[in-house]
């Protein structure tokens, strides 16, 4: 369960960048607490419980401790910190671009998720940054896939957050992305590629689908390198895997796309060949100041990716 809405009041502090996790308990009957931690999160061990218990570190919404043999009912909001056990480090360190009183703006790298999930929690850009800029209110207003680089911006700011995150909702943004890819007739560009897009049999894809359009991407070509384009990509709707999924419809897939246009088996921790795909620039009017702001990555695409 993700970090708790903040009109939930956390009765637990953020811990070593790591903001409390939550549970609503669902329908069902235990004879305690434990019973229904073993039995819910199955992957984790009775005795990792019982050692999180035992430090206090299982509260209820009003903060009280909460132990094993606590009652256990529908409806109850308990509070807890998940851990992941021997996590591997990521050898790749993002940088801040930029920082004023509602936004904090970094140049992500690659592999690196953006917020804690699955085998990642320590190694995750959202809480690198808390425990490197002491931001406690800290949230990223749009998403970048673990595989991608570059400008990502985040709020530190809850008053103002919503206004910046409107700018992704009405489609105020402009953005760009670098790409590099198989080349194809230069004639053809630039071009306008629109797709319906769903979700796919696996849950991590997407697929294209007969109907109506619902995403939208204008494709040019910046530079050639042989057999192969450097292409500048910028997304007029942003649909989850979006610009790979174009690039890939198109005969074209990213460099190192594990996904598209075949998913294939899981790399698991080998960062040595990033997908060829940067957020190179947002641009946006300041919702607060009026003024025309662009954020732009001090990164590159690797070409020598080219002749793997």
């Amino acid at each position: 369960m993700p970090a708790p809405s903040p009109t939930l009041n956390p009765p637990l502090p953020i811990r070593d960048g790591i903001s409390p996790s939550y549970l609503w308990l669902p329908e069902g009957q235990w004879p305690d607490l434990l019973t229904f931690l073993t039995s819910h999160f199955s992957d984790v061990e009775e005795s990792t419980w019982i050692a999180r218990l035992a430090k206090n570190e299982v509260v209820d919404i009003h903060g009280n401790v909460l132990q094993k043999n606590s009652p256990a009912k529908r409806g109850m909001c308990i509070f807890y910190y998940r851990e992941i056990d021997d996590e591997t480090p990521i050898p790749f360190e993002a940088h801040i671009l930029h920082q004023d009183e509602h936004l904090l703006v970094v140049d992500k790298p690659h592999f690196l998720p953006v917020i804690p999930g699955g085998r990642f929690l320590q190694e995750t850009l959202l809480v690198r940054l808390k425990r490197q800029t002491g931001l406690q209110h800290l949230s990223p207003i749009h998403r970048l896939d673990r595989e991608t680089a570059g400008v990502m911006l985040f709020s530190h700011n809850p008053e103002t957050r919503g206004k910046y995150q409107s700018l992704f909702q009405q489609r105020t943004i402009s953005k760009i992305y670098h790409a590099l890819a198989p080349a194809l007739p230069p004639e053809n560009f630039p071009l306008t590629y629109r797709s319906r897009m769903v979700d796919g049999a696996s849950f991590f894809i997407m697929q294209e689908t007969p109907g109506e359009a619902n995403s939208e991407t204008f494709i040019e070509i910046a530079k050639c390198h042989g057999d192969f384009n450097l292409y500048q990509l910028s997304p007029v709707t942003g649909k989850k895997h979006q610009l790979r999924l174009h690039m890939s419809s198109l005969g074209a897939p990213i460099v190192n796309d594990s996904f598209y246009p075949v998913a294939l088996p899981c790399k698991g921790d080998d960062f040595s060949a990033p997908l060829q795909l940067l957020a190179k620039s947002i641009t946006f009017t300041d919702p607060i100041s009026g003024e025309s702001r662009t954020f732009t990555s001090q990164r590159e695409l690797d070409v020598s990716q080219l002749r793997r």
